[in-house]
């Protein structure tokens, strides 16, 4: 049984995808979820009979999970110049072709975006280019994504959203159990049964197959997903630096303003200033236990101390760690 929350230091509020507009809500609302699905699949079918209409996406938010990726691009998909996945209704945050659905093929993979007719009437509509997107931070662990996205999408603008590596393991195991997909009891012995769990992976099937899928890796790496440097590593070596932008999620949270306006502008969107913005996907969970948080912090610092030589950035974690 998984203990109880009596505490926490994030107000809970999940929206998984992207959140729909009011007057989709409440058309989406009354419809029945085997309608629902029969309606998605006529979407689906459509979309890849005119996938040569849909061009391909122009950025990919890639991770790191529980750092901000869902805020990121509900953000995005707010702006007028950002055209939403097709059909709008769905609010996919992402087909994940890239990490789980790769088999399904180019077409299938496209049916998911908007169509260039539907792209050019959304530019006339607001005076500016449009761009569309995706978000998974499955992309940036996954160790076969890198060279997919590079072979198929070698023009796609990269979001890297990076979050102190302590904080985030802890985020990440409160959201799998809240998701369902972890049993074990506590932080302490998810993070401690990480190596027997991940020994169970076919490493080389990850890379070869796109039909092979670990729940495990997917679902159990706390530890591993924070070594940041060993994943972003492969994205530096095959994207240019000018299409790959690093944003530290603690200024996103702190000045969200700020940190919409960098990404509005490394993807050239015309500048939407707002006052406030919200951060989705935030959970309830008790405070980590100080001895733990400690022995993370020294775990991480090595690892820390390379991804910042990697990017030529500081991300300060180190500043709040213990001792």
């Amino acid at each position: 049984m998984v203990a109880n929350v009596t505490s926490m230091d994030e107000q809970a509020e999940v929206v998984r995808g992207i959140e729909l507009p009011e007057h989709l809500r409440l058309i989406r609302q009354p419809i029945p979820r085997p309608l629902r699905h029969l309606a998605r699949a006529g979407f689906r079918g459509y979309g890849m009979a005119t996938a040569s209409w849909r061009p391909a996406p122009d950025f990919l938010v890639i991770g790191a999970k529980k750092a901000g990726t869902s805020s990121l691009i509900n953000w995005l998909m707010s702006h007028p110049a950002v055209a939403r996945p097709f059909p709008h209704m769905q609010g996919l945050k992402s087909p994940h072709y890239f990490d789980i659905n790769y088999w399904r093929g180019a077409r299938w993979y496209r049916s998911h975006f908007p169509s260039a007719r539907s792209r050019h009437r959304q530019q006339r509509r607001v005076g500016a280019d449009t761009v569309v997107g995706e978000a998974s931070p499955y992309y940036m662990f996954h160790p076969a994504v890198p060279g997919r996205v590079a072979r198929d999408l070698p023009h796609v603008k990269l979001i890297i959203s990076l979050r102190d590596p302590v904080a985030r393991a802890y985020s990440n195991y409160w959201d799998r159990v809240a998701a369902g997909t972890e049993l074990i009891e506590s932080f302490e012995a998810a993070i401690a049964a990480e190596s027997s769990r991940l020994d169970t992976v076919d490493a080389s099937r990850l890379l070869s197959d796109p039909h092979y899928y670990s729940a495990h890796h997917d679902n159990h790496t706390y530890l591993a997903r924070g070594r940041y440097v060993e994943h972003v590593a492969s994205w530096l070596e095959r994207f240019p630096r000018r299409q790959v932008l690093v944003v530290r999620a603690e200024d996103m949270f702190d000045d969200p303003v700020v940190t919409f306006l960098e990404v509005q502008r490394f993807l050239g969107l015309p500048a939407l200033e707002r006052s406030s913005l919200r951060t989705y996907n935030q959970r309830r969970r008790p405070p980590i236990d100080p001895d733990t948080r400690a022995w993370l912090a020294d775990y991480y610092r090595p690892y820390n101390a390379a991804l910042y030589a990697a990017i030529g950035r500081d991300m300060q974690w180190e500043a709040t760690y213990p001792g």
